[in-house]
């Protein structure tokens, strides 16, 4: 059986789909893929040269190492798998950063100079710190590949979910409106013959199943079908929202691989 992606909505940072003849187990891969096991680049070393700001030095590391960074998979590797320096640190696997200011002003993502210029702040607007008159900051920042699994600064899914897509029944409706009236998505209509939701409303349905709760005389059911889901998904701006969840497909496409050789071995 062949799996089906309809794309609802789709932008640069977050996108919504319906996958369907797929498992849950299946659709619970890919959204914990994204979250954790797709590789990101990330601060993780500060070396700081000059800091007369109002911030700690440690402050200021968190600070950058939450900034999320543009990532490109196919030059970068995690540092942990690089065979090139063996997790020593090495062009393969890491990328300077380095920052020079003075005050008074704030100091933005966007004052970051990557020795790369395909690596770069996904959003050049974040403040990092602000710097009154006389004030300074000199650094260099190391950025590595790393896993969401280990730390959420290498977490590129946001708000990664799916749910079943959800079926709605309505059959004898006396139109009495309690349903629409209980329905917290307002997805449900009253009309003369009834009570109706429109066909593309059915999406937004929650499966709260509110309606049913009011409904005296159970003329709607909500169901769901098992093998359908909708996916919403937002990217911190590591990858594109169409490049997270294709590079969290073969992820979960490399681990059935690797599992597979191991089973073949046995």
């Amino acid at each position: 059986m062949t799996m089906e992606v309809d794309i609802l909505e789709l932008s640069d940072r977050s996108a919504k789909f319906v996958l369907s003849k797929a498992t849950t187990a299946f659709a619970n891969g890919i959204r914990r893929a994204m979250i954790a096991d797709v590789p990101t680049l990330a601060i993780e070393y500060v070396n700081l040269y000059d800091n007369t700001s109002v911030l700690y030095d440690e402050q200021l590391a968190l600070r950058l190492s939450l900034i999320p960074l543009v990532t490109d998979i196919e030059t970068y590797m995690p540092q942990a798998e690089c065979e090139i320096c063996g997790g020593e640190g090495c062009p393969a696997c890491e990328v300077s950063l380095t920052l020079s200011a003075e005050g008074p002003g704030i100091v933005h993502s966007r004052d970051l100079i990557s020795s790369d210029p395909k690596i770069q702040p996904a959003d050049p607007n974040v403040p990092i710190v602000e710097l009154k008159k006389g004030q300074k900051l000199v650094l260099e920042a190391i950025a590595h590949m790393g896993y969401g699994r280990d730390s959420v600064k290498w977490q590129a899914g946001v708000a990664c979910g799916y749910k079943n897509v959800p079926i709605i029944t309505i059959e004898n409706c006396d139109a009495c409106g309690h349903c629409a009236a209980e329905c917290p998505k307002s997805i449900i209509r009253v009309e003369e013959a009834g009570a109706r939701v429109a066909e593309d409303d059915v999406i937004r349905c929650s499966l709260c199943r509110l309606c049913e709760q009011v409904c005296d005389i159970n003329a709607i059911k909500v169901d769901f079908y098992e093998n359908a889901f909708v996916f919403t998904m937002e990217s911190d701006g590591s990858y594109t929202a169409k490049d997270l969840v294709l590079n969290a497909t073969n992820v979960v496409k490399g681990k059935a691989e690797g599992l597979l050789a191991i089973l073949n071995q046995l």
